[in-house]
C-alpha cells in the first residue's frame, strides 16, 4: 500500500531546522499550502526575509516548506497486515517487502535477546507437512515459540495422518482449522496451498507445494541478498541446477522481477531447464534473462549464484534422466577462483554433492547465513498475519 503525500519542513527561531518531519504531523494542501500546524510550535516565531514558492508562514510565525512525495509507503504500528495468507511471491510488491524486511530487523533482535518475546503468546500454530522437511518446518516452529506462541505439529502428514485414509486435503484444513490460529503446509502437489487457503477461515502459509512455489523461501532469499551484497536493484543472479522442479527458484525469480535492472542466468541441465511460464513472466516485467551452459563464465559475472540441487524425487521411474543431470554442475573451490570477491553462494539446502564441503569455509558461502535469515523471516510473517504491523 502506498500513499502520495506532503511532508514539510520547518525552520524556527533560535533553533536548529528540520530538514524532514512526519508527514503526520502536519497537513498541506500542496495546492495552495494550507495547513494545519502542529501545537508544539505555537508559541515560537522567526523572521524571513524572501519566501519561496512552497513556503507560507503560519499565524504564529511558523515557516513551512511542502515537499511534495509520491508513492511513501504507510504501515502504520497497529494496522492489519495486507495480506491473508502467504500462497505464492506474486503476492508482495517492493513496499511490502521492505517493510518486512524492517520486521525481520526487529525479529532479529528479539531473538538475541532471553527470554524472548510475549507477541503471539495465546496464539496456536499448526504446521501440515505432507513432504520431508528440516529448515522450513523448524524455523517456523522456532519462529513460533520465540514469539510466545505455541505449536501443533504433525511432521509426515502424508503418511501418518487421516490422508492415509482418504481424507481429502478441505476436510484436513477444516478440522486442523478448528484446533489453531494459523497453519502452515508443505504439500506434494502444486496448487495445494491454494485450495487450503480457499477452505481455511484462518492464514494459511504455503512452506512448498511440490513443484510449485515456496513462497517464504524466496522472502529470506531475497532478504539474504539485501544483508550480503547491500542491494537489490542492478544485481546479476545465477539461478544454477534443477530449475524445472524448483519451487524456490521459481519463486525467487518472482521477487527478483520486482527490482530494477536485474539480470539473471538459468544455468541446468537440459531435462531440467527453467519453464517457459517463469521466461514468459520476467520478459513481460522486462527483466534480462539469459540461459547458459557455461557455469564458469557466469560464475564470473554475477553477484549471487544460486545453486539448488537436482531432485530426484520429481523423476518418478525415470531414474536415467535423473543420472544424467546429477553431477553436471558442482559449485567448488575453481568456481570460487573466477567468483567476483563480493558475490556469495547461496542454496536453499538439503545439498548432495552440487556444493563441495571445502567451499563451506570461504567468506562468500552464504547458505547457512541464508538459513538462518529463514528464522527472522518467518518470525516477521507470523507476527503479521496474526497480529498486524
Amino acid at each position: 500500500m502506498a500513499a502520495s503525500s506532503s511532508l514539510f519542513s520547518c525552520s524556527i527561531q533560535g533553533a536548529m531546522p528540520f530538514q524532514k518531519t512526519d508527514y503526520k504531523q502536519f497537513q498541506c494542501n500542496y495546492s495552495d499550502f494550507g495547513f494545519k500546524q502542529f501545537t508544539r510550535f505555537n508559541s515560537m516565531h522567526l523572521k524571513h526575509p524572501r519566501l519561496f514558492p512552497n513556503e507560507k508562514f503560519s499565524q504564529s510565525g511558523t515557516l513551512c516548506r511542502a515537499l511534495k512525495i509520491e508513492n511513501l509507503p504507510t504501515f502504520p504500528l497497529g494496522k492489519k497486515f495486507q495480506l491473508e495468507d502467504v500462497i505464492e511471491a506474486q503476492q508482495f510488491d517492493r513496499d511490502i517487502l521492505s517493510a518486512i524486511f524492517d520486521v525481520a530487523r526487529d525479529m532479529e533482535k528479539i531473538e538475541k535477546r532471553s527470554p524472548g518475546s510475549q507477541i503471539l503468546k495465546g496464539y496456536l500454530m499448526a504446521t501440515l507437512f505432507y513432504e520431508p522437511s528440516t529448515r522450513t518446518r523448524l524455523s517456523f516452529e522456532s519462529a513460533m515459540k520465540r514469539l510466545g506462541g505455541e505449536v501443533l505439529t504433525t511432521e509426515n502428514a502424508r503418511e501418518f495422518s487421516s490422508a492415509a485414509k482418504g481424507e481429502t486435503l478441505e476436510d484436513s484444513i477444516r478440522t486442523v482449522e478448528g484446533y489453531s490460529d494459523i497453519i502452515v503446509m508443505r504439500h506434494f502437489e502444486s496448487g495445494a496451498a491454494k485450495r487450503a487457503a480457499a477452505t481455511a477461515g484462518i492464514p494459511v502459509i504455503n512452506a512448498g507445494d511440490g513443484p510449485g512455489q515456496h513462497p517464504t523461501q524466496a522472502l529470506l532469499d531475497v532478504y539474504t541478498i539485501e544483508r550480503e551484497i547491500g542491494k537489490l536493484d542492478g544485481i546479476k543472479v545465477a539461478l544454477v541446477g534443477d530449475l524445472a522442479n524448483g519451487r524456490t527458484v521459481r519463486s525467487l525469480a518472482y521477487l527478483l522481477a520486482r527490482y530494477d535492472d536485474v539480470k539473471i542466468y538459468f544455468v541446468s541441465p537440459d531435462a531440467v531447464k527453467m519453464k517457459n511460464d517463469i521466461k514468459d513472466y520476467l520478459t513481460s516485467r522486462k527483466v534480462e534473462w539469459e540461459e547458459s551452459a557455461d557455469l564458469m563464465e557466469v560464475a564470473s559475472k554475477c553477484d549471487i549464484l544460486y545453486q539448488t540441487r537436482i531432485q530426484r524425487e520429481r523423476f518418478g521411474e525415470r531414474i536415467d534422466l535423473y543420472e544424467a543431470a546429477r553431477g553436471k554442475y558442482i559449485v567448488d573451490r575453481r568456481v570460487l577462483e573466477v567468483m567476483q570477491k563480493h558475490a556469495v553462494v547461496m542454496h536453499p539446502l538439503p545439498r548432495l554433492d552440487e556444493i563441495t564441503a571445502d567451499v563451506d569455509g570461504d567468506p562468500r558461502a552464504a547458505y547457512f547465513r541464508q538459513a538462518k535469515n529463514g528464522l527472522y523471516i518467518r518470525m516477521a510473517l507470523l507476527k503479521l498475519l496474526l497480529v498486524g504491523w
